[in-house]
């Protein structure tokens, strides 16, 4: 039986995918990836593949959509399928390394005040009079602190260029876009969904680029009706 590897992105951890877990650690093995320690997209995709054995069906959100994509190019054989959500394929963009540093050095000074500037983007605006959610991933970003924060920068900075090889891997995929995502729009996995081999896409409404904590119910439906399609004989 394929085991579950659940990958987090940018400051984040098992809270993102933690209902899927829940949902389906009673039929299938579950790993939760810890993506804090290395500083390239492809140590961390080494890092969970060292982290497991046998089989696996990778889910990544966001930066863990992109250690996803890696560990399938790494390991073919071992992937069984991949979902990515909130993600992308694409190389860095001019500009993005000033960017990318002005966060770098704002998580140095506060990571309080990185929180309050990073997280309301991400979100669906109707979710940010929500004070639960919003301390829930707060809480999350600050325990991450400002060096796993720095260590994840760059490695989105130097990352691979997964377009270059999407067209190589051959396992089924899921996509999962949020349709107020303006971090990974849904233009940007319809891109991906083109270049693969083996791909869906689903959109979920009303949500930003957190859609697995934002709209957990639907993101783990739509997750549990693709394994169940694609890989019935390992999930039941």
């Amino acid at each position: 039986m394929a085991t579950l590897a659940l990958i987090p992105g940018l400051v984040s951890d098992s809270i993102v995918w933690a209902p899927l877990a829940d949902a389906v650690g009673h039929r299938m093995p579950v790993h939760a990836a810890d993506v804090s320690r290395a500083s390239s997209i492809s140590g961390m995709a080494e890092n969970v593949l060292a982290a497991t054995e046998g089989d696996l069906i990778v889910v990544g959100h966001s930066m863990g959509g992109r250690v996803a994509m890696e560990m399938a190019r790494i390991a073919p054989d071992r992937i069984r399928g991949l979902v990515l959500a909130n993600t992308g394929h694409h190389p860095k963009r001019d500009g993005e390394e000033v960017k990318r540093q002005q966060m770098m050095d704002l998580g140095h000074r506060s990571m309080d005040e990185l929180a309050d500037q990073w997280l309301p983007p991400m979100l669906h605006p109707d979710r940010l009079s929500d004070a639960g959610l919003i301390g829930h991933l707060r809480t999350m970003v600050l325990r991450a602190g400002a060096d796993v924060h720095e260590r994840q920068i760059r490695a989105l900075i130097n990352r691979p260029n997964a377009g270059a090889y999407m067209a190589e891997l051959s396992c089924p995929i899921l996509l999962i876009a949020a349709r107020q995502d303006g971090w990974s729009p849904i233009t940007q996995h319809q891109e991906i969904a083109e270049a693969a081999r083996d791909a869906e896409l689903v959109i979920i409404e009303d949500a930003g680029h957190f859609g697995p904590v934002e709209r957990p119910a639907e993101v783990t439906s739509a997750i549990i009706d693709w394994l169940t399609r694609r890989f019935g004989g390992i999930y039941a």
